[in-house]
This record gives C-alpha cells, structure tokens and sequence, in this order.
C-alpha cells in the first residue's frame, strides 16, 4: 500500500512533465490540450514518466541502503546478517554455544564420574605443603589445579588466550586470597612431549604479573628443602 502510494505521488510531477513534453513536441500551445485525445495522451505519458521516476529512486535508496549495510544480504523474500568479524563463527554441535536448556538436555542423558583433583603423589606433596604453609603462617593457604585464567589478566587477548586454559598445581595465596607463588609438581613423565615448553609459558606469564614460580621434582625433592622452600616464600604472620 505505501509502495502505491508513492508511486502516486512521484506520478503527479510526472504528469505535468509529460503535458510539457507531448506540447512541446507537437509545438502546441495551451489550447490545444481542450482535445480529449490530446489531453488523455499527455496524461499517459506523464503517468509512464512518474512511474520511471519513482522505480529510480527507490533503486537508488536500496543502493544506498546497501553501502551503509555492508554486512546484509537480500535472499529472495528474506533478509540474513553476515556474523560480525569480532564474534565467534557459530559451530553446529558445539557445546560451547548452545543455550541453558540444551545444554541441560545432554547432561541429563549422560553420566558423570569422580575424577580426584589430584593424582596420589600430587596429594602427599599438597599435604605436606598445607602442613608447612600453615605452619608458617595460619592466614597462607594452598589451593590446587588453579587456573591461570582465573588469576591472570591482559588486555593482550592473544596473550590471555595462551595462557586462559593451562593450570598451576599448587597456589599459594596469603590472607588476601592473592596469589603469590605457585608450585609445579614434576613428576617422573613430566618432560614428555611439550610439557617443558608449555611450563616455560606458565612461568613467563607469571613472572610477568609478579607471581613467583619453584618446581617440587618427584624423588629429589626432600621434605627439608621443601619446609626451606616454603619458610622463605612465605611471609611472617603480623603480630601487630
């Protein structure tokens, strides 16, 4: 209905011209347009050029319409949006992007089990170090499989992603809850593959925020030099 009515309306200017351009042609004047075939020519032409005017600029809008969209494509009778460069490409299936109450529904048809958070050997070393911490000073505590997204930030995204994921062992944090050295557990595989490399990243990012790093190697490390280890990485309790 909207489309009718400006075709109507870009027709009417047009009338006047096609009068013009049929006299004008014709060498008429005014009084010649008295004749009904006359008159009823000029107003079909005025007519054909309104509606020429009007299907021009409505071209003309949706083109400029397009320039200032770039990212919107007409499909047939519909309309889709291209997804923004700085979002992420939707991934049929991927976990990561359903909603609530999808992700809800394959929970439910699945099953879950305990894993412990520490394998046998990481435990005794987390005791013993609890043991010490505490011993040291009561505010301290020690957390465990801490990761590094939780306790570093960058306003680098490439850099946060490097380290976003990856995990610490063992945390010391003081009475604040902030984090002040961490502590890898190197068991006797830990060097296969890629482990030394993705430790070299841990620590740099941690050297970077000021969180200390010290390695507990499996069969070399006593029960001494760990108390020495952590007497010297913990502060004293303040007995103001």
């Amino acid at each position: 209905m909207q489309h009718r009515q400006r075709s109507v309306l870009f027709a009417a200017p047009g009338l006047v011209i096609g009068v013009v351009a049929v006299g004008a042609a014709g060498g008429m004047t005014l009084g010649d347009f008295e004749k009904p075939e006359l008159l009823i020519a000029s107003l079909f032409v005025g007519f054909i050029i309104g509606m020429a005017v009007d299907e021009l600029l409505s071209m003309m809008r949706k083109q400029s319409w397009r320039t200032r969209n770039p990212r919107w494509e007409k499909k047939g009778t519909g309309a889709s949006i291209d997804a923004a460069p700085w979002l992420p490409k939707a991934v049929p299936g991927s976990p990561n992007l359903l909603d609530a109450t999808e992700q809800l529904r394959i929970v439910m048809s699945s099953n879950f089990t305990i894993q412990p958070l520490l394998n046998k050997s990481e435990a005794r070393v987390f005791k013993e170090l609890d043991r010490i911490v505490i011993g040291c000073n009561p505010a301290w505590q020690v957390m465990a499989q801490v990761s590094l997204g939780e306790i570093l930030r960058s306003k680098d995204a490439d850099a946060y992603r490097c380290v976003n994921s990856k995990r610490v062992d063992l945390l010391l944090v003081d009475g604040n809850c902030q984090p002040r050295h961490a502590i890898e557990y190197q068991g006797g595989a830990h060097y296969r593959g890629t482990a030394a490399a993705r430790d070299a990243v841990k620590k740099e990012a941690l050297r970077r925020a000021g969180i200390g790093y010290d390695e507990v190697v499996a069969g070399k490390t006593t029960p001494s030099e760990l108390r020495r280890l952590v007497e010297k990485l913990v502060d004293k309790p303040d007995v103001n």
